[in-house]
């Protein structure tokens, strides 16, 4: 016989589904000295691109590596930017024993959601819920400047995009985790897609960049513009070819 027993709430603690959006660092090299100089080259003028972000590392690069990973000196590399690192996955068994012995936990089922991206790169990655998933939060809407940017100046409108309505001059640089729009001369540098999301873009009214980034691909003035977009109102986009993404330019 089926006995039903009354369900009852505790009073102290319920137990729910969650998302927890995580960052993730695809490591391409045990090389904790190469990594520290790339972090550097790639965030260390942005020294609140991240606001203590909870961290996975993939190790699925390195699997056939038999290198060690001193793993005590990544993590504390991992916190100078004010990361968490918590979880790790795709590591060989070595790997990953040694990554537990230092305090982190196994994540095979994290899923990295960002496409296309270059060198040790850092992009966002979803963990799958227990049951459910929340209601999603709304989006943030782009975050507008109607003042130029002077050299040395840097806006950063993190996850979302950003609009300017006045000019950005040499030496100042604007950031976003979404598309950049400029609706004024585009001196300094642009980076869109910040993050990894490598479907962002760059509109300006005039084109006469120091530097152009999306989703880390980038291209400097030491490189000349393509004829006919110097100046020129002008979209950026990355496009994948054979030997991996590239920075197209086209005419607006």
């Amino acid at each position: 016989m089926t006995v039903a027993l009354p369900a009852s709430t505790p009073a102290t603690f319920e137990i729910k589904s969650a998302n927890l959006p995580l960052v993730a660092l695809l490591l391409k090299s045990p090389d904790l000295d190469a990594l520290s100089r790339d972090l550097a080259l790639r965030f260390g003028d942005i020294p609140d691109f991240f606001d203590n972000d909870p961290l996975v590392i993939e190790l699925s690069a390195l699997a056939d590596d038999h290198r060690d990973i001193d793993f005590g000196a990544l993590l504390a590399l991992m916190r100078s930017y004010r990361v968490a690192p918590i979880a790790v996955r795709g590591g060989n068994p070595v790997q990953m024993a040694a990554a537990a012995a230092a305090g982190l936990l196994a994540a095979p089922d994290a899923r990295i959601t960002a496409a296309r991206t270059q060198e040790p790169v850092i992009t966002r990655v979803q963990a799958p819920p227990l049951e459910a998933p929340p209601l999603a939060a709304p989006p943030q809407g782009a975050l507008v400047i109607d003042k130029p940017l002077r050299s040395g100046q840097q806006v950063y409108a993190r996850g979302r995009d950003l609009v300017m309505l006045a000019m950005v001059n040499a030496g100042a640089e604007v950031i976003a985790d979404g598309h950049i729009h400029v609706y004024a001369p585009l001196r300094g540098k642009a980076m869109a897609g910040a993050r990894g999301n490598a479907d962002a873009r760059i509109f300006a009214l005039s084109l006469e960049p120091e530097l152009l980034s999306i989703a880390g691909i980038y291209r400097t003035s030491e490189t000349p513009l393509p004829d006919g977009v110097w100046g020129k109102p002008t979209q950026v986009r990355l496009e994948p070819g054979p030997e991996g993404d590239k920075l197209v330019m086209s005419p607006i």
